[in-house]
């Protein structure tokens, strides 16, 4: 997971922040969000990609496909959503 800098801290603790794109916008004030993951194998060396979806909340509906966006770990909003949109960092052209 791509993780920034952890600096800035929360009234509530230390929040995982990750940087991702939207892949679907399809729900309403829900994104789904796949954050992309370098990293190198431990025996053969091979540097590979892993990517994870995430379900977060969007609640003004900003963000649409292609977007760039900052997310944030917060409480269980639904069975899937763990995360909240913080900010939209890159529009999609």
């Amino acid at each position: 997971m791509t993780t920034t800098d952890s600096s800035q801290q929360d009234d509530r603790g230390d929040r995982k922040r990750v940087i991702g794109v939207v892949v679907s916008d399809k729900m309403t004030k829900t994104r789904v969000v796949a954050v992309t993951e370098h990293y190198k194998h431990a025996q053969y060396g091979k540097f590979l990609k892993r990517t994870q979806k995430f379900h977060a909340h969007d609640e003004k509906n900003e963000a649409k496909i292609g977007d760039k966006v900052l997310i944030i770990e917060s409480r269980p909003l639904s069975k899937t959503k763990r995360w909240r949109l913080m900010q939209v960092l890159e529009r999609a052209i």
